[in-house]
C-alpha cells in the first residue's frame, strides 16, 4: 500500500500518522519527491482502513499495490533514482558509459584499455576478474590479481571500476570495488542477493537468460529489503530459438523496466549479440529507447583475446560509436 500525502504537509500530522502506522506493525519507506511525498508501506496492510486514511487532512491518496516487489516498484518511488558512483551519476537522464574488456588478462591489456576508454568519454571501467564459463576448460579469470589491476587502472585513469562477484566467499576481495556486477547466472541466487543486501554499494544485476521482468524486479527486491537500494539493473539478452546472435536483446525491456521500476535502466549489447560489428546499432536503440547507460566490451587486441574476443571493439570503433551515442541521448533528452 501507499499513501499519497498532499503537498507541504504538516510536520506533526505526519509524524503522528508514521507513529501509529508503525505501532501497527508496518514498516514505512518515505519517498520525498518535488511535488509530493509518498509513504510506501510494507508489511500486513489489510487491516488498514483505507479510508480512514484518506479522511486524513494531509493525505492525497491511498492505494494498493499489487505487484509483489514494493521497494524496487515506480509507484513506492515516483521520481528515477539516481545512484552516484564516485561522482559519475547513473539514473535520471544521464548516459553512463561503461567500458572495458571482458576479461583482464594482465597489467598492460588494462591500463592501455582503460586510457583508451576514457580517452572516448566512458565513465566506468568494466572488467572480469571472476568469469563463468560454459566450459570447464576456458580461462576462468585471473581472480584476486585480476580486482588488483582493476584497482591499479584505477589509480591510473580515475575510472571508477565494476566487475562480477560469482560467490559469496570471494566478497571481501571486492571491499575497494566501486560497483560489484552480478551476472546472469546468479541473478536468481537469492542467499547471494540477500548477502548483497547488506552492504552499501552499487549492484549491477543483470537479467538473467530466461527470466521475466518481474523475477528480475524480484531479485532487485531482495537486495533491497535488505537495505541496499543502490540497484542498476541490466538488460543483457535473453535466449531465444534465433541461432544467429549469442542472444536476442529485448530492447522493450528498457521502456518497460522504467515504467515498472525506478530503478536505472542499462543494456549490454556485447553479450546480446556476441558478434562486434552488431554492437554499434543494438547501442543505438538502446539509447532511443531510452536507456540509463551501456556496458560494451573493449579490447585493444580482440583476435588475441582469452574471452569473447569475437564481440569485443577496439578501441577506435569504442570512440566513434560513443560520439553517436551522445548524440542520439541529446536527441532523446530535447524530446522529454
Amino acid at each position: 500500500m501507499i499513501v499519497i500525502l498532499k503537498e507541504n504537509p504538516n510536520k506533526t500530522q505526519v509524524d503522528s500518522l508514521m507513529a501509529w502506522l508503525e505501532s501497527k506493525g508496518i514498516e514505512i519507506h518515505t519517498s520525498v519527491g518535488e511535488h509530493q511525498t509518498v509513504l510506501g508501506l510494507v508489511g500486513d496492510t489489510s487491516k488498514l482502513d483505507m479510508d480512514l486514511l484518506l479522511a486524513l487532512d494531509i493525505v492525497e491518496d491511498v492505494k494498493r499495490i499489487q505487484e509483489p516487489y514494493k521497494n524496487a516498484n515506480r509507484k513506492f518511488h515516483p521520481d528515477d533514482t539516481v545512484i552516484d558512483v564516485g561522482g559519475v551519476k547513473i539514473g535520471g537522464g544521464n548516459l553512463t558509459l561503461i567500458a572495458g574488456p571482458c576479461s583482464v588478462e594482465n597489467e598492460e591489456q588494462i591500463i592501455a584499455v582503460a586510457q583508451a576508454v576514457k580517452a572516448s568519454g566512458a565513465q566506468i571501467l568494466r572488467g572480469g576478474a571472476f568469469k563463468p564459463r560454459t566450459s570447464p576448460y576456458s580461462f576462468q579469470g585471473l581472480h584476486g590479481e585480476g580486482i588488483r589491476l582493476l584497482k591499479l587502472a584505477r589509480e591510473v585513469t580515475g575510472l571508477p571500476i565494476v566487475t562480477e562477484l560469482m560467490d559469496a566467499s570471494h566478497l571481501p576481495l571486492f571491499e575497494d570495488v566501486d560497483i560489484i556486477q552480478v551476472g546472469a547466472r546468479n541473478m536468481q541466487n537469492f542467499e547471494l542477493l540477500k548477502l548483497l543486501g547488506h552492504i552499501d554499494k552499487p549492484i549491477l544485476l543483470k537479467r538473467g537468460l530466461a527470466n521475466t521482468y518481474e523475477e528480475l524486479l524480484m531479485s532487485a527486491e531482495y537486495i533491497m529489503a535488505g537495505g541496499n537500494q543502490k540497484v542498476i539493473l541490466c538488460e543483457r539478452g535473453i535466449r531465444t530459438f534465433e541461432t544467429y546472435t549469442r542472444n536476442t536483446l529485448d530492447v522493450s525491456a528498457v521502456p518497460v523496466l522504467k515504467k515498472l521500476s525506478h530503478l536505472p535502466v542499462i543494456i549490454d549489447p556485447s553479450h546480446s549479440a556476441g558478434k562486434w560489428e552488431l554492437v554499434d546499432p543494438l547501442s543505438c536503440a538502446a539509447v532511443a529507447a531510452g536507456a540509463d547507460g551501456l556496458i560494451i566490451e573493449v579490447h585493444n587486441d580482440p583476435a588475441h583475446a582469452l574471452c569473447d574476443g569475437p564481440q569485443s571493439l577496439k578501441p577506435a570503433v569504442f570512440d566513434a560509436l560513443a560520439q553517436k551515442l551522445r548524440a542520439i541521448h541529446e536527441v532523446v533528452s530535447a524530446q522529454k
